[in-house]
C-alpha cells in the first residue's frame, strides 16, 4: 500500500506543533489573562469524539495544576433540550477541529449567555464556533485531509495545556511545551512493532490509562475502531479489574499508556496483574515485570508526556491498519466533519 495521508500527517505533527508555538502565543496569553481575571471556581468543557478526549486530558491537567475542576457538559442540553445553565463566573472550553457542529456551537453560545467566559479551540478561526466565543484559539495545524484526526488532536492538546500553563505561570511546564517539537520528532518514528504483531488475528483490545494518560487511552481506543475496525475499549487502570478483566483470555492484547507521574507505578501493577492472567500486555513504562515495556519518548514533564504517547500510538495504529489492508484515510461509514444537532 502506498504511503497514506494519515502517515504523512502523523509525520507532520512536530512541524504542526512548532507552527502553533510560533504563531499562537498572543491569543493563548490573552485567553490566559482573561481566565486569570475571571478566577473561576470551576470550568466546563464542550466537545465530541477526539476533541472530547482533549477535554478529558485538560480536565486532569487543570485539576492537577490549578486545583480547578472541569466538568464535561453534554451539548444536547442546549441543542436538543434547549436548557440554559447557570455558569456565572465559570470558564467554558469548547474544542472542535472544524468548529462547525451545530450542537457544539449552540452549547458554547448558551454557556456564554449563562455567564461563562467562552474559550474555543478550533483549526478554523473563521468558523461558527469561533464567532460565539470570547477568545478563539487557532490550532495552526494546517489542513488535515485524512478522516482520522491526528495532528489536530495533538495541536488541540498543546493549545490547551499551553493555555493552562500560561494561566498558572508555570515555568517548568512552559519550557516542556516549547521543547515538544524536538521530542515529537523522535516520538513519531516509534511505531511499536511488537504491538502490531500481537494484534495479528485479534479483533479486540483493551486500552488502559490513569490520570491525564487516561484521555490518551480513550483516544487510542477510538482510533483502533476508526482506522483498524478493531473492537477496542478504554478503561482507567483503577476500573479494569472491577469486571472488564473477566473477558481476558490467553493472548488477549492490552496496551497500558503511562506518563512518568504518580500514577505510573499503579498502572504498571495492574498491567502486570492482567499479564499474569495470560493476556499479552504492553506498557509505556519500565516499571513492569510481567508486561512488556514499550519504547517511549519522555518530554521532561508529566503533563506533556501524554502528547508524546499519542504521537507514537498514531504511528503504530496507521501501520496496523495498513497491515490489515484498510485505508485509514477513509474509514467506512465515516466522513471528516460530523455535524450533530
Amino acid at each position: 500500500m502506498a504511503e497514506t495521508q494519515m502517515r504523512r500527517e502523523v509525520l507532520e505533527i512536530p512541524s504542526a506543533v512548532d507552527r502553533l508555538l510560533r504563531n499562537g502565543g498572543d491569543d493563548i496569553k490573552a485567553a490566559a489573562d482573561a481566565i486569570r481575571a475571571q478566577d473561576p471556581s470551576f470550568m466546563v468543557s464542550v466537545a465530541r469524539g477526539s476533541s472530547d478526549h482533549v477535554a478529558t486530558y485538560l480536565k486532569y491537567a487543570s485539576e492537577l495544576l490549578m486545583g480547578t475542576p472541569i466538568a464535561s457538559i453534554g451539548p444536547s442540553i442546549a441543542s436538543i433540550y434547549k436548557r440554559q445553565l447557570n455558569l456565572k463566573g465559570a470558564v467554558c472550553l469548547s474544542v472542535s477541529q472544524s468548529g462547525k457542529s451545530p450542537d457544539i456551537v449552540e452549547m458554547a453560545r448558551m454557556a456564554r449567555a449563562g455567564g461563562a467566559l467562552s474559550v474555543a479551540m478550533t483549526n478554523h478561526p473563521d468558523s461558527p464556533l469561533a464567532q460565539v466565543a470570547d477568545h478563539a484559539l487557532n490550532l495552526h495545524a494546517g489542513p488535515e485531509l485524512s478522516v482520522a484526526a491526528t495532528k489536530t488532536f495533538v495541536n488541540s492538546t498543546v493549545a490547551g495545556i499551553w493555555l493552562l500553563a500560561e494561566w498558572a505561570e508555570d515555568a517548568a511546564l512552559l519550557a516542556a511545551i516549547h521543547n515538544l517539537p524536538e521530542k515529537l520528532e523522535s516520538a513519531v518514528l516509534i511505531d511499536w512493532p511488537a504491538v502490531r504483531e500481537a494484534l495479528e488475528g485479534r479483533n479486540s483490545i483493551y486500552c488502559l490509562g490513569r490520570g491525564p494518560a487516561y484521555a490518551i487511552s480513550n483516544e487510542a481506543a477510538l482510533k483502533f475502531k476508526e482506522t483498524c475496525q478493531i473492537h477496542a475499549e478504554s478503561y482507567s487502570s483503577a476500573e479494569v479489574l472491577h469486571g472488564p478483566v473477566s473477558i481476558v483470555d490467553g493472548g488477549f492484547p492490552v496496551i497500558a499508556l503511562a506518563s512518568a507521574d504518580e500514577a505510573e507505578g499503579a498502572l504498571a501493577s495492574v498491567a502486570d496483574e492482567i499479564a499474569s492472567k495470560g493476556a499479552t500486555v504492553f506498557a509505556t513504562t519500565e516499571k513492569v515485570s510481567k508486561a512488556s515495556a514499550l519504547e517511549v519518548t519522555r518530554t521532561g514533564h508529566a503533563l506533556t508526556d501524554p502528547i508524546s504517547l499519542i504521537a507514537s500510538f498514531y504511528a503504530m495504529v496507521e501501520r496496523t491498519a495498513a497491515s490489515r489492508g484498510i485505508n485509514p484515510d477513509a474509514p467506512r461509514h465515516l466522513k471528516k466533519v460530523t455535524e450533530t444537532v
